[in-house]
């Protein structure tokens, strides 16, 4: 196996955690690896009246993750969350961006409003 199909198989398994583990929090999820012209949003879910896009981050520990999460790599999703938000619109008061960080021997970390 390549370098970059194990960091793909590594991807969707952290995709699908992350997923599972929104639903424990009262998620609902909607869509995955959803594509929009110049980007892809991991997750898309919802919980109440709120829709929520997802970038998901497998990451060896805590600093990466969180270099993952700064602003200038973010603005793929943001653009994607855009493109998006009509198709979700009709169900929904408003949006907003969220990231799961996946850390190996640790829950997963759920960071709000990312936007």
């Amino acid at each position: 196996m390549t370098t970059r199909e194990a960091a793909e198989q590594r991807g969707r398994r952290a995709e699908t955690l992350a997923g599972w583990w929104l639903r424990l929090k009262g998620y609902r999820i909607l869509g995955a690896r959803v594509r929009v012209r110049g980007g892809e949003i991991d997750l898309v879910a919802q919980r109440g009246r709120t829709i929520v896009f997802v970038e998901v981050k497998a990451r060896t520990d805590a600093i990466s993750g969180d270099a993952a999460l700064e602003g200038p790599r973010l603005n793929r999703v943001r653009s994607a969350a855009a493109q998006l938000w009509p198709r979700y619109a009709d169900r929904a008061d408003g949006y907003r961006i969220d990231a799961v960080v996946m850390i190996p021997k640790r829950l997963p970390l759920h960071v709000k409003g990312l936007d």
